[in-house]
Parts: C-alpha cells; structure tokens; sequence
C-alpha cells in the first residue's frame, strides 16, 4: 500500500474530516467502514465487518504508518457476537494448557480481556490465536498475564479499569479532540524546575509552549510529607516536600499532561492531590507504572495515618488518577498534544521504569529526561537504552553524580553482602536489611537465591523472611516478565520464578514467632527506614549486638537510615501505645554498596558518553547540590557542551 505523508510541511494538515476520509479510501469496501474517530492519542476505526482487516495483517500497519498516529480496528456493536458464544470459541480456540483465569468482555471498547498464566499460548504462533478470535467473533482479544503469585492491587487495578470502561470512553473521546485541535506553530519553548533540582525528592519540570503544558513527573518527598500534609502543623520541612506549582504561577486546569518516569513517590506521589483539585486531564506512563503507583501511593495514605499525620488525598483521588491513565510501552509514539510526540525507552531503574523522548513541533525541539536510570549491570534489567532519533537538550538524574561516587565491581559486592549475612547467622544473630519494596527488594531475592542455592560456601541453615510491600511488588514483576532481562523472563514463563524460591518465607502479620526463633534473614519494606515494615523489626532488634542492620540503598540525608548510617547510638520512636521512646541501638550497622537502581557517577559518564547522537545541551537534576554541580562540569568539560545544574524555580528558555 502506498504511504503518504499527511503532515507534510509544504502543506497545511488534513483536518480531522479529510483524515478520517483518507482512513476510508485506504480500507477494503468489503470492511463496511461505519465511522473514524478520534480516542485519547490513537484513531478508532468502527467497521461492520472488521475480520476483512485480518486477512492482511500488513494492512492496519501501513494506514497507521501513513497517517503518523496509533489505529485501532474495532467491530460494530451490532457485529459483535454474543459474550457466552464468543466465551466458548474463545475456550475451544485456547488451549487449555494455557490455564485461563478469566474472560472480560468491554463491549464499550468492543474488546475481550483474556487472563492466563501463559499469555503465550493464548496468543499462538505469529498472533493465529488472537486472529482466529477477532475474525470468529468479530471482539477485539487483548491478554492480560496472571501473576504467578496473587496479588490484590494488580487484581483491584484491572477490575477497576472495566469498571469504568465507561468513564474511560468518555474520557479518551473528549482528550482525543483536544489533542487534535491544531493550534498552529510554537514560536518558543521553556521548562521549569519546580522540585527535584539540586536535591533528591518532589521531582517536577514543567514543560511548556505558546499552546502546550505538560509535567514531567509530579512527585514528593515522602519523609516530611508523611509527617503531615498541613503547612501550620508545625513541621518545618512540609513545605519542602512539594513541587513548586503555585509559585510557577500554573492552573491545574491549564494542564495538558503528566507524563510520568517511573512509579517512586519522589517522582508520582503528588499526582493524587492534583485530582483532588481539579486536574482533569490525562495521566501517560507504562503499564507497570500504573500498577505499582496503586501500590505506592495507597501505602503513603495508610503510612501517614498510622503515624498520626494527614495525608495529602485519599483512595478516591488514587482511583480518579488511575481511571485517567494511558500506559504506553517502550517503543510506542503517542502524541500527547497536537505538537508534542512522547516515546518511552527503557531506564533500567525499576520495573517499568522509563526515560521520556519527546518530540516537539515538526522538528523544533527533541528533550530526552532520563527519570531515575540504572547504566550497568543488576540481575532485574537490561541497562538504560542510549539511542534516540534526537537528542536536543538532554536532562540527566545525579543522585551519585559526585567524582568520587564510584561502586566497586558488582561480584564484590554481593560476596560482602553475603560474608557480612554468614557471620552474622554464625554468632547467633539476625540480618534485618530494610529495603524499598520496588526493585532493590527484587534485586536482594535474586541475590540471595542465586548464592544460597547454587554457592555451597553459602548455604545458611536460616530462613529469609519477607515482609511488608515486597510480596506484592514481587508478584508484579511475575506479571510482567516481558519488562526484565531475558534470563529472568525465561524463568518466569516457565513457570521457575526465583520470587517464590523455597529458601523464602512470607509473614503476614504475625512478627512474633520471627524473635522467638533463631538466626534468620528478613527483608523487610521501608528502604529509609521512615515507616514501614524495617522500622517494627528494628524496634526489637536494636538492642542486641549479635543483630545485623545491613543497608544497601540509597538513604536521603534527613531519614532515620542516614542517622544510623552516620552512627547514632539512640533515637526515638513510637511505642506500642504510640508515644515516643528511645531505642538504644546495640547492633552492628553496616552499609554495603552496590546495589543501587541509581547509575554511579563512571556509568553516568559512560551514559552520556555512548548516547546517540549527542545532546547539545545538558541539565543535572535528581541530586544533591554538589553532585549535580559536579556531574554538569565534568559534563560539560568532555563532551564540550552547555552543561547546567539549575535550581528549582529556575526557568530556561530552550527554543
């Protein structure tokens, strides 16, 4: 088929009747064209007999490659075969080693949702499954993979989503409108660092054009945000734990997207609150960012009361954010607004972790914005993706961005890791490592699965306890395997998965017997150690020196772990009754680096260094003050280019 190019700069573009025209002169009479419209990003086309666009699977490509945008094929209401006959050639279709879980119809979509445990049989060879399916009953088949281990945020999150299929329809219809309203040509672009420049937490830049406004990342700093959302509370350090959207002088309302790097509070954890005052519009990120926010943010609203504090929004804001979410894969291009293109790449942080591409006007401007990045090895994730089409002004995390911010070797590290457990087990003792529940916590489980059970030098008589958050998150990463490096995926697929290894022991709710019994391992949830699961078994644990605290993350300079980092014999927390007592703190603290989701400062370097093309300019963000200083000057100094470390508030004219 012939491809044209409708956005061609020597003519004026189609509008959306002469596009949707376009559309139909390219399909087969025989399809039974009914109507085209937009929905959210993406272009809907309604046939009366859509299984004549199955006969040549090239052909929905080559429409959606000459009009530049995402089609999607969907049936007629009245084509649509009755959900119990198209149930039951679904079941005959899919064969039954494919261990289906559930069949959901979304008529408003015209779409069923196919949930197995081994999404690969329910596709078949080449998609022939899903085919089949499309042409025999005229729905649109999408799969869904079931977690080989349970869980009830990835279940909640999903029946939420065919809940609201009706909002959601609404919802994409009218966003779909105002993408498409073609404004005209920008004349200049800014961004604004509203949180997240020169430290780390309550990430935020605000990206915007004569006619576009979007947030990339709207986060908090979870500690003084926990502590309380109330200004006249009395906690000094509330006021640091927000963006600076009123002082950039912004109206919720004049928002035209939040396009989010990864699920972390520091980057998501105010997008609730927008909601909560008026926010409307779309929410982009892939679809394991959209999840573990769920999980996230829920546990911030449960956290913040359990210490007495007020939480900036609750459930229902959380439930409003997520019905407003459109998740995108790495790889897709989406246009977000009429000028602006977004394309996710892989960060190689946490699951589902992106770095933002984003395309701006035909040609005027290119921003790639790393988010949180991993460049160098972890047993989780490929390292993060380095090839753009074009890379204009590059903004780059700094979190070990400082000249002596270098990791040893990643083999040294974990065979500390597991000498400092070993000796600690052989004395009689416990390991309490407190771990954030989304990917370092992952990353201990394969770690100690690998040496445990394959290295006989350290085989442990003790059980690994896992606590908190960590089960969940773990059980998300099982559902989405194709987001993990290959070894890992393979693992999963067949059914191998080292999360559910048999030298790891799940509690749920009963600590007790843990102190009771003998040496054990426990990985417990709350990285920081500002709530959570680390701080109750810390409690117990402190006094005895035979115990071992064993950090192995990142810990902000005003949390619990960096006092005890930096060697406080005494601090004081909560009782049982809930009033303040000091804890003597007898136990052995170590801190073993290594294991950070964050690239150190040589794989920084090295980052930057192999990106294609090279960035023209370069802003450091996500970092403490001399970190990021130091990343832009050395920067700056090799690659010969305009290296910056702005400060919040700072506004910069790019274009």
């Amino acid at each position: 088929m012939e491809e044209r190019d409708f956005e061609a700069k020597d003519r004026a573009p189609l509008t959306p009747k002469e596009l949707f025209e376009r559309i139909k002169e390219m399909l087969p009479p025989e399809a039974g064209y009914i109507k085209a419209e937009f929905e959210g990003p993406d272009i809907v086309v309604y046939l009366s007999n859509s299984k004549e666009m199955y006969r040549d699977d090239s052909m929905i490509r080559n429409i959606a490659s000459s009009i530049k945008k995402k089609l999607i094929i969907r049936s007629s209401q009245e084509s649509l075969m009755e959900p119990e006959k198209a149930k039951a050639a679904i079941e005959r279709i899919i064969p039954k080693e494919a261990t289906i879980h559930n069949i959901k119809f979304v008529p408003e979509f015209s779409e069923v949702y196919i949930e197995a445990l081994k999404p690969g049989l329910v596709i078949g060879k080449h998609g022939s499954n899903l085919k089949s399916i499309a042409m025999e009953t005229s729905w649109t088949p999408k799969v869904l993979r079931t977690p080989t281990m349970a869980s009830d945020t990835l279940a909640r999150v999903r029946q939420l989503m065919f809940n609201e299929a009706d909002f959601r329809k609404k919802f994409m219809s009218s966003l779909g409108k105002s993408i498409n309203k073609n404004n005209g040509k920008s004349e200049w672009l800014k961004v604004t660092a509203l949180g997240g420049y020169r430290e780390v937490g309550r990430s935020s830049l605000l990206m915007e054009t004569p006619h576009s406004k979007i947030l990339i990342d709207c986060g908090l700093s979870p500690e003084p945000a926990i502590r309380g959302a109330d200004a006249n509370n009395g906690n000094k350090d509330v006021n640091k734990a927000f963006p600076y959207l009123d002082s950039a002088n912004l109206s919720i309302n004049e928002l035209d997207a939040v396009v989010l790097t990864h699920a972390h509070m520091d980057h998501t954890g105010f997008v609730p609150y927008l909601f909560k005052y008026g926010y409307e519009g779309p929410v982009y990120c892939t679809p394991p960012t959209r999840d573990m926010m769920a999980l996230l943010l829920s546990d911030y609203v449960k956290l913040s009361q359990r210490v007495g504090g007020t939480p900036l929004y609750d459930e229902k804001d959380i439930r409003k954010m997520l019905i407003h979410t459109i998740t995108r894969d790495y790889g897709e291009v989406t246009n977000i607004t009429d000028e602006l293109k977004l394309t996710y790449h892989n960060a190689g942080h946490i699951l589902g972790s992106a770095t933002v591409h984003l395309h701006i006007g035909e040609g005027m401007y290119n921003i790639v914005h790393t988010g949180d990045m991993k460049y160098g090895f972890t047993r989780l994730y490929d390292p993060t993706s380095t090839r753009y089409p074009r890379i204009d002004a590059l903004f780059i995390e700094s979190t070990y961005g400082a000249h002596n911010d270098m990791t040893r070797s990643r083999d040294e590290a974990e065979r500390e890791l597991m000498q400092a457990m070993k000796q600690t087990i052989d004395r009689g003792g416990k390991v309490l490592v407190p771990l954030f529940a989304v990917g370092r916590a992952q990353e201990m489980q394969l770690v100690l699965e690998n040496y445990m059970t394959k290295k006989p030098e350290f085989k442990m008589e003790a059980p690994v306890y896992l606590d908190g958050m960590i089960l969940e998150a773990s059980a998300m990463h099982t559902a989405y395997p194709e987001y993990l490096k290959e070894s890992l995926r393979n693992r999963i697929l067949n059914n191998r998965s080292p999360f559910e290894s048999e030298i790891f022991e799940i509690i749920k709710g009963e600590r007790e017997q843990i102190f009771e019994k003998g040496p054990s391992i426990i990985l417990a949830s709350g990285g920081m150690m500002n709530g959570g699961a680390s701080v109750e078994y810390f409690k117990r644990l402190a006094d005895d020196p035979k115990n071992m605290l064993l950090f192995v993350g990142f810990n902000s300079s005003n949390s619990m772990g960096r006092r005890l980092q930096a060697g406080s014999k005494e601090v004081v927390l909560p009782n049982e009754e809930g009033k303040l007592a000091p804890i003597k703190v007898n136990m052995e603290i170590k801190t073993i680096e290594g294991f950070s989701g964050h690239s150190d400062r040589r794989q920084l370097m090295s980052f930057v260094e192999n990106l294609r093309p090279r960035p023209k300019t370069i802003f450091t963000m996500h970092g403490e003050e001399h970190k990021c200083e130091d990343l832009a000057r050395s920067l700056g100094r090799v690659l010969h280019c305009d290296a910056r470390a702005p400060m919040n508030l700072d506004s910069i004219r790019l274009k």
